[in-house]
């Protein structure tokens, strides 16, 4: 199937019981057993649910994927990945990521003795240069928040495979309709299903896709252990949104480029990040790797006047000053006092999440209206 046929059809059946052409919400807690141990596969909704099943079965079908499991939030999903490793056990990570990957990893992990390094992997040598027997999982963010680095997942996979390292890559910015990591070597992908999956910021969601038998096997030990699942309302919400991400997805797409093109041609902006850009690093590895470039857009202001930055953000109508991303309405948001201040200003700043950055998520409104509100703002 292609992915528009995918993403309204990919595990999903009408209801046996009633024909209903949508996945019934299961809200139950538990299931009738005719005698013990004889039931219809599901026994209680922490470890199976027939809703949050078929948007497990349709996530992984739309990443190319073989097993998929949700949780209650994106973080959520990567507290499983992280669960997988052991005291003593080393990650790499991508130095240019969501403050609330970066949080955890600190202030969660790094206490249970598993050690982090923070790494620009726009060049593989980075990493390979922190490559020892004890690293066992790469982290990836491509492309990053909230600078939009590219990084190169084949050639990432490539590595990891020869040292025998799990590699993770979160596409939460590229979804599935413009990125498939599984198809260029990782082993895990996950997506803050709040963003751009579910589509109408109505939902807080996570989820993971693997291929591997024994890795799905031990991601589903950890989702039904720790618990961290999603309600049935959620998952129906996400399964609704998902139908329409190729449609939603080509709009972005259409409305970041003409607002990333917009911003370098403004004499208040200094740097643009869009992949598109032909000025963008590893632009040519976004080319390869991705089918579009996605509608989040980041700028920094000429000058270095946090007060003017937040002055912006303040201006403007259309895109609404709110955290998350990947809705149908355009959002704005101040990376250094928002979603990246947890991580130390020092450590921000060596990736480029300066006090002028600017992070926009670009919706789906007509092209022409968010362009005259960045117009105004920046006036």
């Amino acid at each position: 199937m292609k992915f528009g046929t995918k993403v309204i059809h990919a595990g999903l059946e009408p209801d046996s019981a009633t024909g209903a052409i949508m996945t019934p919400i299961y809200q139950t807690s538990t299931y009738i057993q005719d005698g013990v141990g004889n039931h219809k596969g599901y026994e209680y909704s922490r470890t199976l649910n027939p809703t949050r099943n078929a948007l497990e079965i349709n996530v992984a079908a739309i990443e190319n994927g073989k097993y998929g499991a949700a949780f209650g939030s994106g973080l959520a999903a990567i507290d499983c990945v992280l669960k997988m490793l052991n005291p003593g056990d080393e990650v790499i990570s991508t130095n240019d990521l969501y403050g609330g990957t970066y949080r955890i990893f600190k202030t969660i992990f790094e206490k249970y003795g598993i050690v982090f390094h923070f790494v620009p992997m726009g060049e593989v040598e980075n990493v390979s240069k922190k490559i020892n027997d004890k690293t066992k999982l790469i982290w990836v963010e491509t492309p990053t928040n909230p600078t939009l680095q590219i990084i190169d997942i084949k050639a990432l996979a490539k590595l990891a495979k020869e040292n025998n390292i799990l590699l993770a890559v979160d596409n939460t910015f590229a979804t599935p309709y413009l990125q498939n990591p599984l198809d260029l070597g990782a082993d895990i992908v996950m997506h803050s299903a709040t963003k751009y999956l579910g589509g109408h910021s109505d939902v807080v969601m996570g989820v993971l896709v693997v291929k591997d038998d024994d890795l799905a096997t031990e991601m589903y030990r950890i989702q039904n252990s720790s618990g961290a699942v999603c309600g049935p309302m959620d998952s129906f919400l996400v399964l609704r949104g998902i139908k329409t991400l190729h449609l939603r997805m080509k709009q972005h797409c259409i409305n970041g480029k003409a607002i990333a093109e917009f911003l370098q041609s403004h004499p208040k902006v200094d740097k643009v990040y869009w992949p598109g850009l032909t000025t963008h690093k590893n632009h040519d590895i976004a080319k390869e790797q991705m089918k579009d470039f996605g509608g989040m857009v980041s700028f920094t202001l000429a000058g270095d006047r946090l007060e003017e930055a937040l002055e912006i953000v303040k201006k403007l109508k259309l895109f609404t000053l709110a955290e998350s991303l990947g809705g149908v309405e355009s959002l704005v948001g101040h990376p250094a006092t928002m979603t990246h201040a947890a991580i130390p200003k020092e450590e921000r700043e060596k990736s480029g999440v300066v006090d002028t950055l600017i992070r926009l998520s670009v919706g789906v409104e007509d092209t022409e209206d968010l362009i005259e509100d960045l117009k105004n703002a920046l006036a």
